[in-house]
């Protein structure tokens, strides 16, 4: 058990930032593929394009250029009993990956769900379930440290996977932090939520909050060898505030769940509460403090035939109830399947006034549904809606910026022409295209970077640092212990720096 603890207190020291060595797989002997050079199934091969060019511009490949790989998902909240963009872009991005036949293995939590009625499976993939709890700040979701269990741990043990997937902000984005740079395993961070702006919606009362939580996201995104957002706005912003190696996930929508042509007469009377020709906004996703709901309440007052309805839950649901009770508003709770696609198509218009959305798939959803979006100018919406064109974008808080966009698509023909550039738009993005850059491209940069930063070298040749040093001076303690894995490698003193280093044999 000492020898153990010692290993691990070792791993941790070993780097700031994930610098350790490669883990013993066939891509530690990775390298960088150029047009010229013939591939090996243990090649890592980049795009002969340049190397600042994000990988949402980049041409894609096709989905199985590279052999399959062995994937660790480490995700929470779970994608597997919940609708939402979130649970979309999870459920088609491993639709994808066992399309190119890589084997993943998931590791995830639901304590709101029967234990019978947990699901096993998603596209032949096993589900692992870790004790978790309901996040007190938000009650619809459950979150783990996966503890005491420690399932994350017997996984990449029993499987030593490639590279670790994990999901972030969350608790158990630091078992992934653990298990990667105890057992030296390339990782990639996916960040879905913006933890600063929930930070300021949900605990706005702490002073600093925001601060508070960028400081936590550059502590755990730094020890990622690839930090994936879902737009280039907030890739801006994560480099703006001192977090590296960040690139955009490509967006992606189902266009044949979202298709204009799932408009109903009879969910549009349910939705207008039996007014089918009065002017319908709808809104679909989570109830919560941070979507701002409270903002379309003034476009109600205004508009007289103008109706609203609400679809989805969440901790803000009576809330909201109590605060539309006098308007024109039907609230219909969770939707899936055809009655969720026909919600967004019978609407008139999307109303997302949220800005916290690192993407807002159901922006993408409504577009593809042929309705007009009426968005937030803020987080990843921008990226979606080109404003005057395939919908509008709207300053945070702007009630009379709300206002006027609805008025102008109350005009039958000017929305109906929108909504036909909206999903226009839409049949752009595809989540095999989406996958295929992930897996081709994203990943091999998590792996690359994962070489390039080991052993503390940072890649540059020659270089000696603080941890490259102090991982020799363990090492060497290794050596006198007897421990298996560690032997001397020859002093290389020619440009009289020390070079000695010791590596797993």
């Amino acid at each position: 058990m000492k020898l153990y603890s010692a290993a691990v207190i070792a791993s941790l020291a070993a780097s700031t930032s994930s610098a350790f060595a490669p883990a013993p797989s066939s891509l530690s002997r990775a390298t960088v593929k150029t047009s010229s050079t013939t591939t090996t199934s243990n090649t890592i091969n980049l795009f002969a394009t340049s190397p600042t060019a994000s990988s949402s511009e980049m041409t894609v490949p096709p989905l199985k250029r590279n052999p399959p790989r062995k994937i660790a998902l480490l995700i929470e909240p779970t994608p597997f009993t919940h609708v939402s963009g979130y649970a979309n872009r999870f459920k088609e991005m491993l639709r994808y990956l066992s399309k190119a036949g890589d084997d993943v293995t998931i590791l995830t939590t639901d304590s709101k769900t029967p234990t019978d009625e947990l699901p096993q499976e998603s596209f032949g993939y096993d589900i692992e379930h870790t004790q978790g709890f309901v996040f007190p700040l938000y009650n619809h979701i459950t979150l783990t440290f996966d503890l005491p269990e420690m399932k994350g741990a017997k996984m990449m043990e029993k499987k030593r996977p490639d590279l670790i997937h994990v999901t972030s902000p969350g608790f158990m984005l630091f078992a992934g932090l653990f298990y990667a740079r105890v057992m030296r395993i390339p990782l990639l961070l996916s960040y879905h939520t913006h933890l600063p702006l929930y930070g300021r919606n949900y605990l706005g009362f702490v002073p600093g909050i925001e601060e508070i939580a960028w400081a936590l996201m550059r502590f755990c995104h730094s020890r990622a060898d690839l930090t994936l957002v879902t737009s280039p706005q907030m890739k801006e912003e994560m480099e703006a505030n001192g977090i590296p190696r960040v690139d955009v996930w490509r967006k992606g929508i189902d266009t044949v769940r979202f298709d204009p042509k799932f408009k109903s007469e009879e969910m549009r009377k349910k939705m207008t509460d039996g007014n089918e020709e009065d002017f319908l906004m709808v809104y679909v996703g989570r109830l919560g403090a941070e979507k701002r709901l409270k903002d379309i309440k003034p476009v109600l007052e205004q508009i007289p035939n103008a109706r609203l309805c609400i679809v989805g839950t969440g901790p803000q649901e009576d809330e909201l109830k109590e605060h539309f009770k006098d308007t024109k508003t039907v609230f219909t709770g969770q939707l899936s399947g055809d009655e969720l696609s026909s919600a967004f198509a019978s609407a008139d218009a999307f109303m997302m006034p949220s800005d916290s959305e690192t993407l807002g798939f159901v922006v993408l959803e409504s577009m593809a549904s042929g309705v007009p979006v009426v968005g937030c100018a803020a987080g990843g919406i921008p990226d979606l809606i080109r404003d005057g064109d395939t919908g509008f974008l709207v300053q945070p808080g702007d009630t009379e910026g709300y206002l006027n966009c609805a008025k102008k698509l109350m005009d039958t023909k000017y929305r109906s022409e929108m909504g036909v550039r909206a999903r226009t738009e839409a049949e752009q993005w595809g989540w095999e295209a989406a996958t295929s850059v992930l897996r081709n491209v994203q990943y091999e940069k998590a792996l690359i970077n994962f070489h390039k930063r080991a052993f503390g070298g940072f890649g540059s040749a020659n270089t000696v640092g603080v941890w490259r040093l102090l991982r020799m001076r363990i090492a060497r303690v290794f050596q006198k212990l007897r421990i298996p894995g560690f032997r001397k490698v020859k002093a290389d003193e020619d440009d009289g720096s020390i070079d000695a280093q010791a590596q797993a044999a």
